[in-house]
């Protein structure tokens, strides 16, 4: 290689070598734990941290998504809930309270007709228009820190906490708290005794998924649910709606398992069978009479009679041979004449049942087969008695 490409090379290669020694001399390597994406029941369940917490503590804890109204000593945590939604459940809720729960709201309870704030003594306050302009949010502390008290009296130094999250409004009692978080806004935690139980509300959402681990949220949950070991603490919220058929099922089970009652009955009865419910007797053979009827039965199905009542003519007409003379050569009406001479029977009926086998109803066919077969009978009776006579 000749000098001027080495001098060219070595040219090329000082920026980068002094920038590989720059690279090195101000970066360094650290391991960052990254927290993980919940999964799992953490993932859909926005208590499972206070959960566990709380089962940690010595209490046991529970994520409600359908209110079920625990007993009077323990403690229910809500958190996007509708207060106003259905008056049965809001009003169970006050009575639960009143008897003598501990229920903990946070700033994420939906109230829009103030039914809350009025039943609660509670009320959230917001600054004036003048303020709220003033306000910055890059100017406000994310956490800030919040004096404990207790029956209205600091609790000293080591009684502030810091809570994190908070916005622009304070919160207002009607009656002095029995516990309380203040900062230099005003109150952003408050409990008040309501019946035998207590009502507490905060103005930060601190328990929902990792919220739990920033500022001091550990100690304002248990300040604020006054946890005790042995404790049955609820978490509800609205985050994860039931289905519909669950919730009909949870409300009205009783309605749906007698409606499936009935259509299962229902169902049954009007279900084709297979075959019948007990085997038909067996017989060796059928009866004379048997094959009569059920032949007269397929004529009458197929045909609409008119072999019966032909087959009924013929019958009439051959006894009347045996019995009239000359009774091939009369006129159609010379034989009805000559068969109601015979047997009394009245000549119109006669004419009618033997020169009109058009349609009939079933039960006018019945007649006519019955009276052409009483004219044969009738006949062949004449017939006998004259062989008698004449013998």
């Amino acid at each position: 290689m000749s000098r001027k490409r080495l001098g060219i090379v070595l040219l090329a290669a000082a920026p980068l070598a002094l920038l590989v020694m720059w690279i090195g001399k101000y970066t360094y390597w650290e391991d960052v734990k990254v927290p993980m994406p919940p999964k799992g029941e953490a993932l859909v369940n926005p208590f499972y941290a206070a959960q566990r917490f709380t089962e940690a503590l010595g209490a046991t804890a529970t994520w409600d998504r359908i209110l079920t109204v625990p007993k009077t000593d323990a403690v229910m945590v809500i958190s996007n809930w509708h207060w106003s939604l259905s008056r049965s459940r809001r009003v169970a809720l006050e009575q639960w309270v009143e008897a003598g729960g501990r229920l903990v709201v946070d700033d994420q309870l939906l109230d829009p007709e103030d039914e809350f704030e009025h039943w609660s003594g509670i009320v959230r306050k917001y600054p004036d228009a003048e303020a709220l302009k003033a306000w910055k949010p890059e100017e406000d502390p994310t956490c800030r820190g919040a004096r404990e008290e207790t029956g209205g009296q600091p609790a000293g130094t080591e009684g502030t906490m810091e809570l994190c999250d908070l916005g622009f409004t304070w919160l207002e009692a009607n009656v002095p708290p029995a516990w309380a978080l203040r900062d230099k806004k005003g109150l952003q935690a408050v409990r008040v005794p309501i019946g035998r139980g207590s009502v507490t509300v905060l103005n930060a959402s601190p328990f929902r998924a990792r919220s739990l681990f920033d500022g001091d949220h550990a100690r304002v949950f248990v300040g604020a649910t006054g946890l005790r070991r042995g404790d049955e603490v609820h978490f509800l919220s609205e985050d994860e709606y039931p289905s519909l058929l669950a919730l009909t099922w949870y409300y009205g089970w009783p309605v749906v398992a007698l409606a499936l009652f009935f259509a299962a009955i229902l169902l049954l009865r009007g279900a084709v069978r297979f075959g019948p419910l007990a085997p038909p007797a067996s017989t060796a053979r059928r009866s004379l009479a048997d094959q009569i009827l059920g032949t007269g039965r397929f004529a009458l199905r197929h045909g609409s009679g008119q072999a019966l009542h032909a087959a009924s003519v013929r019958a009439l007409d051959e006894a009347a041979r045996r019995r009239i003379s000359r009774y091939q050569a009369l006129s159609p009406d010379e034989r009805v004449d000559a068969l109601a001479r015979l047997t009394a029977f009245n000549r119109d009926s006669l004419a009618a049942a033997i020169h009109h086998p058009g349609w009939r109803t079933a039960a006018e066919l019945r007649r006519t087969l019955a009276l052409l077969e009483a004219a044969r009978r009738e006949t062949l009776i004449r017939q006998k008695r004259l062989e008698h006579g004449s013998r």
